[in-house]
């Protein structure tokens, strides 16, 4: 076993939490606790990944792994138990989280409202689910805790004793939040019963969280509080600068709650940071972000994931404890790097089946990483639900279809059924795309035909069906999709840009162009639209056009990876190194796991005779793209050329061969 650094360490999350609206209130004092956990610890971007669905992404964080892999595929699915549906539960989740492994190392969590970990899991220590702190009845009646809420259950009557139902706030509770309140008509605007309820819950959330630090013992905690994002999606919209369509009165009533959120947070962190002692490590993420700024979305589109528009896709990380780096800035985290570095941090390996990193530059001294070929190979108990409790979603559907089908059931009345199969196509539809954003379009294929038949009405299935076929070079199947989208008319500005990308893999760019400038009338906003634009220009060498719309995409989002990625072409194309290399560290930092920013820096530095670091860059270029040909050339000229290693060099050369038509020996 490797040193175990970590003494404790407690797990913080914010859901939605973004620097955009932290980082101006803590240059105004206003959130001293987290500002105290920056200048003692190191801070970054946390890359989240698609889609960008909270119950997917925090079961991701717990357990280092994609959600193919972990099963938690949305929000709801079919309930085995009432023919119906029901919330994404722990027993839908098929591989172990940190808290099964560190009961297997004899370790002691407390966990507290983790997303999708009810019913509780009897792991070594406590575990509260999601559903404890839900308010039932009104003030005054029996608030009976939801059965499998808490593990043990004998702790289930203390902690219930710690929750407050929303109706017992007091108005001094809300005032800070909405100073006016007073002058909000309830009867017509439901807004400040949304905050009375969402703040009731985090209260109830952290008094148990801070009842089991202070009484219970614990080698790692972990916290789930979700009102910054439940909130951001209410009053957003009424938050600083005022969007044209939010009245004036609104505006003022409205436009404090969600700094004041945040706020507030900062003051339970601190609380939290009180009851772990100084040799704590302390870990505060947040899984994804929330546009604040011009990029708010104007309308929610009407699908069951529409809300997600909302989502910006860098959430917040900071680390600090004992052997961490002070008062430093981080880059190219994500949310697939949280397990392996907490496991790191306790000395215990990571799973090679796990699909992030150890986040090593967060550490004075870089850590010794084991490995394991998987936890799940490791025997004994983890905690989890035992296998006949375990059900995989679709095949929860499946089961069901087949006993209507052989007489077993009747037929689900139109209303359940209908809510069943909507939650089935979800999940379908959520596997599709995580199988795509990890690179695996064939897979996600049958997936997406299906829908598209029983969907026709929904342009977004077909829409990523297409983006299928493109990345695996089906150019006809996937311009006869977007073609038909086109001709049912449903004005899709998705649909005219990824015609011009088609029409560019053709040989069209003068027609690509076209679509692309047709969308962007469509919708300039667009996100990646002026990206799309800059790279049909790059692929033509018109290097000149290709960096305005590179610039542009910027101004519009100065946080996309792709849009500076496009600049470090542009400026290799004009011999421009320094610029060049600084755009890729800018898209590497943003998203670390991107194959052709970790190429363009490499060739970057080789121009500028930076030999060993272009060697890294490369390298980590083949880490996330194996085939990437001309990584695998350069790595083999460099071995060859200036290492004089020619083992190396003819290895990296017969990776090339072996992805291309280049000849094994182009060295």
């Amino acid at each position: 076993m490797a040193e175990r650094i970590a003494k404790k360490l407690l797990l913080v999350g914010w859901d939605s939490a973004d620097w955009q609206v932290i980082t101006p209130l803590l240059e105004q004092g206003l959130m001293p606790a987290l500002n105290h956990l920056i200048n003692n610890g190191v801070m970054g971007n946390l890359a989240s990944m698609e889609p960008i669905i909270s119950p997917m992404l925090w079961n991701t964080i717990a357990t280092g792994k994609r959600p193919d892999k972990h099963g938690i595929l949305g929000f709801i699915e079919p309930d085995p138990d009432n023919h119906y549906v029901r919330p994404f539960t722990s027993t839908s989740r098929r591989c172990k989280a940190l808290w099964n492994i560190f009961t297997q190392q004899g370790l002691t969590s407390q966990l507290v409202s983790w997303f999708a970990s009810h019913p509780a899991e009897p792991v070594a220590g406590t575990c509260v689910s999601e559903l404890f702190q839900k308010a039932v009845g009104s003030i005054g009646q029996p608030w009976p805790i939801h059965p499998g809420a808490v593990h043990p259950p004998e702790l289930a009557d203390t902690l219930a004793a710690l929750r407050i139902h929303p109706a017992e706030l007091e108005a001094g509770m809300i005032l800070p939040f909405v100073p006016d309140a007073a002058k909000v008509d309830q009867s017509k605007d439901r807004h400040l019963s949304t905050l009375a309820r969402m703040l009731a819950e985090t209260i109830s959330v952290h008094a148990a969280a801070t009842h089991l630090l202070e009484h219970q013992p614990w080698d790692f905690a972990a916290v789930y509080y979700d009102a910054v994002d439940h909130l951001s999606h209410a009053f957003m919209p009424f938050h600083p600068p005022r969007l044209p369509e939010v009245s004036e009165s609104d505006f003022e009533l409205y436009k404090h709650v969600v700094s004041r959120t945040y706020q507030f947070h900062d003051l339970m962190l601190g609380r939290l940071m009180q009851l772990a002692d100084p040799e704590t490590h302390i870990m505060l993420i947040s899984d994804h972000g929330f546009y604040s700024d011009h990029l708010r979305p104007r309308g929610i589109p009407d699908e069951p994931s529409g809300p997600t528009v909302c989502h910006r896709p860098f959430g917040i990380f900071c680390l600090a404890g004992p052997g961490i780096k002070k008062d430093q800035r981080i880059y190219g985290a994500g949310i697939l790097d949280i397990a392996p570095t907490i496991l790191t941090l306790y000395g215990l390996p990571v799973g090679r089946d796990m699909d992030g990193k150890t986040l090593v530059q967060a550490f004075e001294v870089a850590p010794q990483v084991q490995c394991i070929d998987s936890w799940e190979l490791v025997p004994g108990d983890s905690g989890m639900h035992p296998p006949e409790r375990r059900r995989d979603p679709l095949e929860v559907q499946e089961a069901l279809d087949q006993l209507v089908a052989l007489g077993y059931l009747a037929p689900l009345d139109e209303d359940k059924s209908k809510a069943v199969r909507i939650a089935t196509q979800e999940i379908q539809y959520n596997l599709a795309v995580v199988h795509l954003s990890a690179g695996q379009a064939q897979a996600a294929v049958p997936l997406l035909e299906k829908l598209a038949v029983e969907l026709p009405q929904r342009p977004r299935i077909r829409l990523l069906l297409a983006q299928c076929h493109q990345r695996l070079n089906n150019f006809a199947e996937a311009r006869r999709i977007v073609e038909s989208i086109i001709s049912d008319k449903q004005n899709s500005p998705l649909a005219d840009l990824l015609l011009g990308s088609l029409l560019f893999a053709e040989g069209k760019p003068a027609a690509a162009i076209r679509c692309l400038r047709q969308a962007e009338k469509a919708d300039p906003r667009l996100p990646g639209l002026h990206c799309t634009i800059g790279n049909a220009y790059s692929r033509r060498k018109m290097w000149t056009a290709a960096r305005r719309a590179f610039r542009k995409a910027l101004q519009i989002d100065g946080d996309s990876p792709i849009a500076h990625e496009g600049m470090a072409r542009c400026h290799l194309a004009k011999r421009q190194w320094n610029q060049a290399a600084e755009s890729a560290l800018r898209a590497v930092g943003l998203m670390h796991c991107y194959p052709a920013a970790h190429y363009d820096l490499g060739l970057a530095l080789i121009r500028l005779n930076k030999i060993d670091r272009a060697v890294q860059a490369l390298e980590t270029c083949l880490y996330f793209n194996a085939q990437h040909v001309r990584a695998n050339l350069w790595l083999g000229r460099i071995y060859l050329r200036v290492h004089h290693d020619q083992a190396k060099a003819e290895y990296y050369f017969q990776q090339a061969a072996r992805h291309s038509k280049v000849p094994a020996n182009s060295q």
